[in-house]
């Protein structure tokens, strides 16, 4: 049962090089600076960075989690980018953090949830909220 206050467990969440390229074909989105770390470079980034969806939709499915695994059941989601996922050319990639508080439960079942999301303790999202249906 959620109560307002509570802080919620975080969860892990990896993106890697190969999960990016992935994430090209599925939204279409073939931006070289998610997969080409000398384009990135050149362009002034430190390295390859994540999607700012693919890092959004890491902690959607933390909030689809919170709803019993129900993405129906998730009403309202909305983000703010406050900063990049940089994903290393390694075998682990990055790690992406992600974190909630329960902000207020509501009388007709739904419950509002504070998101946080982190790469190395940096917020990677801000302003992140869920609707939930709990009941």
């Amino acid at each position: 049962m959620l109560t307002p206050g509570t802080e919620l467990e975080p969860k892990t969440y990896r993106a890697t090089r190969l999960d990016l390229v992935k994430y090209c074909g599925a939204s279409g989105d073939f931006n070289v600076i998610h997969w080409n770390q000398r384009i990135a470079k050149s362009v002034g980034l430190p390295d390859v960075i994540a999607h700012g969806m693919y890092t959004m939709a890491q902690a959607g499915r933390y909030v689809t989690d919170l709803a019993g695994g129900d993405p129906g059941a998730v009403e309202e989601f909305g983000v703010r980018f406050s900063s990049m996922v940089v994903v290393p050319d390694d075998d682990e990639g990055a790690t992406i953090e992600v974190t909630g508080t329960v902000a207020e439960v509501r009388d007709d079942g739904r419950a509002v949830i504070d998101v946080v999301a982190r790469q190395n303790g940096t917020k990677v999202l801000s302003r992140a909220r869920a609707i939930i249906r709990v009941s």
